[in-house]
């Protein structure tokens, strides 16, 4: 596991990355779309996945878009060792508290992990014309469509992120997303063994 401290458009990050399997979970937005770095590092240790999440220790939350996450050395480590991506995001839209969107450029593996989520209390949509347009991750400049075989953009509403712990608690995502996204990662690896 490395640490480094990198700055983006004035904002400074911290970020975590670990190198293992050619899929990658990626959280660009940690602490300001609460828990999705903690989901994406429990999904990581879990499949053996690589592993990269931001955060922003100091100073007040901002969000960055990703397409203007700047390729600092640990984002472009990242895209390079892996071939797969999954980016973690978070929506906050009212009406659709129970709703994920699974965007991203890779739409055979956005339904891979859509068929995993399932069995959970939330409903997966991998239409595109159904997740609204900010929402649907297909942009190039995109860090989950730069890996070679592209990638899925998971927006994930707070209740499928977080069970809203204190402030001073770390965030814990809920179980069956936890375990939704481990069963999608996992046949998305076997996936990857097959082509081998």
């Amino acid at each position: 596991m490395h640490t480094e401290r990198v700055t983006i458009e004035g904002v400074d990050f911290l970020t975590t990355l670990h190198l293992a399997g050619p899929i990658g979970l990626l959280a660009l937005h940690g602490g300001v779309e609460g828990g999705t770095a903690e989901l994406a590092a429990e999904v990581a240790a879990r499949t053996g996945a690589t592993l990269l999440t931001f955060t922003q220790p100091t100073g007040p939350p901002t969000h960055i878009p990703s397409t203007r996450m700047s390729p600092c050395t640990p984002l472009t480590t990242f895209l390079t060792h892996t071939t797969l991506t999954i980016s973690l995001h978070g929506h906050s839209r009212a009406s659709t508290p129970r709703t994920i969107y699974v965007g991203g450029s890779n739409r055979p593996a956005a339904r891979a992990l859509a068929t995993a989520l399932t069995d959970s209390t939330f409903t997966p949509v991998t239409t595109l014309s159904d997740i609204p347009h900010p929402l649907r991750g297909l942009h190039p400049d995109n860090p989950v469509n730069q890996t070679r075989d592209g990638g899925v953009q998971l927006e994930l509403p707070v209740l499928a992120r977080t069970s809203h712990p204190a402030p001073t608690d770390p965030e814990v995502p809920p179980r069956e997303v936890v375990d939704g996204i481990v069963a999608g990662v996992r046949t998305l690896m076997e996936g990857e063994r097959a082509r081998w």
